[in-house]
Order: structure tokens, then sequence, then C-alpha cells
């Protein structure tokens, strides 16, 4: 091979190679999530002296809901860092979103960040409530401070879930969220994703496993997010 095509050979495999470097040292990557349940648009002023429309997305609300052995466990408690919610569902119907929590907690257990809440709907008597989610949290090996089942009354627990996890027959996860007149759908296979600052970021299907993976992905990128704040 001539000198000249040696060299010319050279650059062409060393290109490819210093762009790597230079995305490597100098680029970021960024992976957005998106932010459901839109209220409204504002207009703020810029540095710029001129005016912005910023969305301002919908924030779920402080509630509470009593766990295992009378503890009432205030929504604070979860949003350190992110939580999952489960709407639970006796039988077939919810065993797939529960089945996926399983999975969350061994796979995320190390990290105190991520947390998992089902919420159960029970008109039973506190004792007789204490001990069903006691039974739950037994059937499905739950680790304490990770994994909660949380009860309230059937209700309540509609209210909530139209009212603050967007959980209504429209489905109104990115038009404006109006949820006052629309009727709660708690969809036994369906996981929501909240963030620290008690926004929905994902909704998923329980039952495709491809949307469990899409969710395990989108905690760890949430996760990179909070490790990587300016």
């Amino acid at each position: 091979m001539r000198p000249r095509q040696t060299i010319l050979l050279g650059l062409l495999l060393l290109v490819p190679v210093l762009a790597f470097l230079f995305l490597y040292g100098f680029g970021r990557n960024h992976y957005a999530l998106p932010i459901y349940l839109p209220e409204r648009a504002d207009s703020v002023r810029t540095s710029a002296a001129g005016w912005q429309r910023d969305t301002v997305f919908h924030r779920v609300a402080p509630f509470q809901v009593r766990t295992g052995g009378g503890r009432i466990l205030p929504s604070s408690e979860l949003g350190k860092g992110m939580y999952v919610v489960q709407f639970y569902a006796p039988g077939d119907a919810g065993l797939p979103a529960t089945r996926a929590l399983a999975r969350l907690q061994e796979r995320f257990r190390p990290d105190p960040r991520v947390r998992l809440l089902t919420l159960v709907a029970s008109q039973l008597g506190p004792a007789a409530t204490d001990m069903q989610l006691a039974k739950l949290s037994e059937q499905y090996g739950t680790i304490t401070g990770k994994w909660f089942f949380g009860a309230m009354p059937p209700d309540t627990l509609q209210l909530l879930a139209r009212q603050e996890f967007g959980q209504t027959a429209l489905r109104p996860e990115h038009f404006p969220f109006r949820p006052a007149t629309e009727p709660a759908n708690l969809l036994p296979g369906r996981l929501l994703l909240v963030d620290s600052a008690q926004q929905v970021r994902g909704y998923y299907d329980a039952t495709d496993k491809y949307e469990v993976e899409r969710l395990i992905t989108e905690i760890n990128v949430l996760l990179y997010t909070y490790d990587h704040r300016d």
C-alpha cells in the first residue's frame, strides 16, 4: 500500500474515534420524560424583558392512607424521591400489576428514593382493615418501608383517583386536566409513576411486558436526573 493511501486510511479510521471521544467527554445525553395532566398555560416575564408561556401541570395534593398496624401514611413520606401507584383489584385482574410491583421492589431494593404504593378500597372496620392489609403484604412479600399496602373507603379512593391521579374514563393525560365531571376509571392493570414534585410522569399497562420495561427505564431516567441536578 502506498504511503499516501496508508495515511488516508488512517485518517478515515481516526475520525470516528475522535468523534466518539469528543462526544464522550463533552456531550450530554438527555431523555426527557413527559409530564402529564396539564392544567393551564401561564405567561411569565423572561430575563430578556419578554414574555413566555409556560404550561402549569397538576401536582398530586397531599393525602393519607391507612397501612398495616393502624399506621397513617402521609403521601409526603412517599414523595421523597418517586413512587409507583397501583389501584388494587383482587383476583386475576390485578395480578399483573402486583407482579410488576414485586419485580420493581427487587430491582430497586437498595434505592430508598423508589417506593411502591398499592391502594386498596376497603369498607371494613379498622381491625379488619389492618388484617386485610397485613395478609396482602405477607402474600406479596413486601419490604417494610419500600412497598406499602394502604386502604381508604371506596368513595374516597375514587375521588383521589379521579381528581389527583387523572384516572378517568377519558384518560386526559395530554389534555387540559378537568376531572371534576368525569367518572373515575380504576384500571386494575395500570401503574402510575409520580416524581418528587408530585407530578405524574407516566402511565403503564402492567399486562404488557414492554410497558413494564419502559417503566423501569423511566425510573432510571428520573434517578439519573436527581443525581445530576445542576
